[in-house]
């Protein structure tokens, strides 16, 4: 154990020299440092955006209260009153924001129709997303590897060049051992250098064990695939130049051209509706039931929802019940649109998970998101948490637009709560699938770059023995 440590600390000596290896490991650290600080200044900005919704809608609630209380007209309230909905971050959401760039995480609705005020928050300039959110994921599956390149593309070609490798090859103690030696402690200090601002973030956030485990792991494999992959090009090129274009191209094609490419073909094959479209289309179907007799609106009604049919007639001129229940049938009319979008989008995130089988930096990224609860699925559950609420509220004010109820302040008291479900992000059978062929892709590269540094070997052997 001590001859082991004794060579390792002279191969960090040896490393230590170097200019190169010691200012790219540098800047990796900074790098994951300011990624992780960033991510945690973002999800402490969204929960204080959180925070002060919860203020602003008892301000707002007191407001209306004020403004509608005396003629106790429901409808009234029910048309002005917004109501607050968020998506927390989870503890993890700082090493991968995903879908909160973009996404809205917080929605204040109201009774009236909802597919439009689901996906209204879709409208915004393609342009200001199209750089994304510099997050330890980006610095993981896209600069990670560069690094690497850069501490291992030259492992052997760089002793070629010096005129050393016939030395090295002659020594008592050279062999695989010596180059794995070499390329283990500089990919070992590049996990280090990802790793330790995780460790502080995680322990900040309060992130639970099991998360930290999942991310810790599937850093190491990433880490471990793109030491093996660079190793396996060190040990079997020529020149340095040569290395490192080969490993750059690998580089372009693996983590640029590939999932590019996946990404098209998978939304030519699972094509789905845009949420603009929806809205569009609920929108319409409301504003069409203007021109329709209102007798026939409520059969429509009553048809799917025959509790109230035994309700009084409309009476003549508008009147609210009316004019709620053309905004529930525009939501009805688009239903089967709306199941169809979902389907079609969690078919397109089954998909996505089984690229990250083969691409391991889609793979890596879906881990990331996954235990982030930034994903699709995740975007998903709280637009099915903000449709439960929606429901509740509709629910809640329906006796009175149907029975005629005034409505008072103790009412305004009874107004229904937005209460997130609970989500958990680091149970997913997906993350164990995506993990274990993380780990494979990374030990069938780490055995390939095992047989090259021995093969490397048994040619000097070969060269000392003619």
């Amino acid at each position: 154990m001590a001859h082991v440590m004794a060579r390792l600390a002279h191969e960090w000596r040896l490393l230590a020299g170097s200019r190169l290896a010691m200012t790219s490991l540098v800047l990796l650290l900074v790098l994951s440092a300011l990624s992780v600080s960033s991510g945690i200044l973002e999800v402490d900005r969204q929960r204080q955006t959180i925070a002060r919704l919860a203020e602003l809608q008892h301000q707002d609630t007191d407001a209306q209260e004020r403004k509608h209380v005396r003629n106790g007209d429901a409808g009234y309230v029910a048309y002005y009153t917004f109501l607050g909905t968020w998506d927390a971050p989870s503890t993890t959401a700082f090493l991968a924001l995903g879908l909160r760039d973009t996404a809205p995480y917080v929605l204040r609705v109201r009774a009236l129709a909802l597919q439009a005020q689901l996906h209204e928050g879709e409208n915004f300039n393609p342009e200001l997303a199209l750089p994304g959110r510099f997050d330890f994921a980006f610095v993981l599956v896209y600069l990670a590897p560069l690094f690497l390149i850069a501490l291992l593309y030259d492992l052997v070609s760089s002793e070629r060049r010096a005129g050393r490798l016939a030395t090295l090859q002659a020594l008592p103690y050279a062999g695989s051992g010596l180059w794995l030696r070499r390329a283990g402690l500089r990919a070992l200090l590049a996990f280090g250098c990802l790793v330790a601002p995780v460790l502080v973030g995680a322990a900040l956030s309060g992130m639970p064990a099991g998360a930290l485990m999942t991310v810790l792991s599937a850093i190491l494999a990433y880490v471990a695939f793109w030491s093996g992959f660079s190793l396996i090009v060190a040990v079997r090129g020529t020149s340095s130049v040569a290395n490192a274009t080969a490993l750059m191209g690998c580089w372009v094609v693996l983590t640029l051209v590939l999932p590019t490419v996946a990404n098209a073909t998978l939304a030519n094959a699972v094509p789905v509706r845009q949420g603009v479209e929806l809205m569009l289309a609920q929108r319409q179907a409301v504003h069409g039931a203007w021109d329709l007799p209102r007798e026939e609106i409520m059969e429509r009604f009553f048809r799917n929802h025959p509790e109230w049919r035994d309700t009084g007639p409309l009476p003549a001129g508008f009147h609210w019940k009316w004019y709620f229940v053309f905004q529930q049938l525009g939501d009805e009319s688009v239903a089967h649109q709306v199941a169809s979008y979902r389907d079609g989008l969690e078919a397109r995130q089954r998909w996505t998970e089984r690229i990250g089988w083969l691409l391991p930096g889609v793979g890596v990224q879906s881990v990331m998101h996954r235990q982030a609860g930034t994903d699709l699925l995740a975007q998903l559950a709280y637009q099915h948490d903000v449709a439960a609420f929606h429901a509740r509220l509709r629910s809640f004010f329906y006796p009175y637009f149907f029975r005629d109820m005034a409505f008072t302040s103790r009412d305004f008291a009874g107004l229904p709560r937005f209460e997130p479900s609970a989500r958990s992000s680091d149970g997913s059978a997906s993350s164990a699938s995506l993990l274990w062929a993380l780990g494979l892709a990374a030990a069938l590269t780490l055995w390939l770059a095992v047989i090259a540094t021995l093969t490397l070997s048994a040619a000097g052997r070969h060269r000392r023995l003619r």
